[in-house]
């Protein structure tokens, strides 16, 4: 599968703009603030229904104007699927597969396999647990419905467990009859998504591994760690156990709410011993990962979209990373970056199909074929 074309209209900073690309790779080349993101934001709407810059699809109009339209033609093994998405601000956003609206955006979620590997990332690595918890929902949920109805569930009844927490405030409770509805409930969703999350972290470390082995060129080792609460004790006794506490602290204390995943690099916490150019390849690593869980899920092999990755990274590290995404395990690729000069260099070092297109305040296009 891959995206044949792409046509914007009043879509953040573009008036008009087609586009045809190269089924392998695709780079758009120029200075920062000129726009190379924006275009990778409008094929990353086709797949999810959204921006991956900003959620607020009115803040997407181009300035002096009240909509937008994003449309894709994508070419799959034998037929071709055409994508768009209009909006009008003060109207419903229109989502349309071959000219025909769906019903539900969610509908749509899986159709478009992709991942992105941005700047963004790095939040993984320095913010709190709850964006890798993030991390790891977006992915299962995409393609494990249980796994999304456990998770919607398991929220709601925290929810409603931390406002009757709230509503007793801090008075003593004798009678906690009405809390066991509440943490049965808990721990039933909590014990599906503790194995789930369980299941792919343990399918996806050695290929995380297999991948910064390879960009590291084996240089540094590296762990990826699974840290819940529900590893050291069954959730209905934890949760039995943190009562008194969590009706003083006012909210529920233990679950798979506090789960975690643990970086390190030579054993040690990746946030504190890694170069930036240590944690980039820790982040692709992890991403490409995900891209190979997708794609054994999917049987299609996703979208890749690299963000301005290749900053503070070495020359070598840049060649293995271009090197590995053009070998046949991987499909179509688009990347950003300023440095012209170094790309052009390496993707003719090994020859693959590749379109460049530097973009300024007009588009030139520069293709090669191999």
């Amino acid at each position: 599968m891959n995206l044949k074309s792409l046509s914007l209209l009043n879509y953040r900073n573009f008036e008009s703009l087609n586009l045809d690309f190269s089924a392998k790779i695709n780079c758009f080349i120029g200075n920062n603030g000129v726009g190379k993101t924006n275009i990778l934001d409008s094929i990353y709407y086709l797949s999810f229904c959204k921006s991956w810059l900003n959620p607020i699809d009115s803040q997407n109009i181009r300035y002096e104007n009240d909509f937008f339209m994003i449309k894709g033609l994508y070419q799959f093994d034998d037929f071709t699927e055409q994508i768009s998405c209009g909006f009008k601000k003060g109207k419903k956003k229109s989502f349309k597969r071959n000219n025909k609206e769906y019903e539900r955006l969610s509908d749509h979620i899986g159709l478009i396999p992709l991942v992105t590997i941005s700047p963004y990332d790095s939040n993984l690595i320095l913010s709190g647990s709850e964006d890798r918890r993030k991390f790891v929902d977006i992915i299962v949920s995409q393609f494990d419905k249980d796994y999304l109805n456990a998770l919607l569930k398991y929220n709601r009844v925290l929810a409603q467990r931390n406002q009757l927490l709230k509503q007793f405030g801090g008075k003593k409770i004798s009678d906690i009859d009405s809390f066991e509805v509440w943490d049965e409930q808990l721990c039933s969703l909590a014990n599906i998504i503790f194995k789930k999350r369980t299941d792919y972290i343990k399918n996806i470390i050695p290929i995380f591994q297999k991948y910064y082995n390879f960009i590291s060129d084996d240089k540094e080792t590296v762990e990826l760690i699974y840290k819940s609460q529900l590893s050291d004790n069954e959730c209905s006794i934890q949760i039995a156990e943190a009562f008194e506490k969590d009706r003083t602290l006012q909210y529920t204390s233990v679950g798979i709410h506090r789960d975690d995943l643990i970086f390190l690099l030579n054993s040690y916490p990746l946030k504190k011993n890694a170069s930036q150019g240590q944690q980039k390849s820790f982040l692709i690593a992890l991403k490409l990962a995900q891209f190979d869980y997708i794609k054994n899920i999917s049987k299609i092999k996703p979208i890749l979209l690299f963000d301005d990755i290749f900053d503070k990274l070495d020359a070598l590290r840049v060649k293995q990373i271009i090197s590995l995404v053009a070998d046949n395990n991987f499909g179509q690729i688009f990347i950003t970056d300023t440095n012209l000069e170094r790309l052009d260099k390496i993707l003719n070092e090994i020859k693959i199909s590749f379109k460049i297109f530097k973009i300024n305040s007009s588009i030139s296009i520069s293709e090669k074929e191999f």
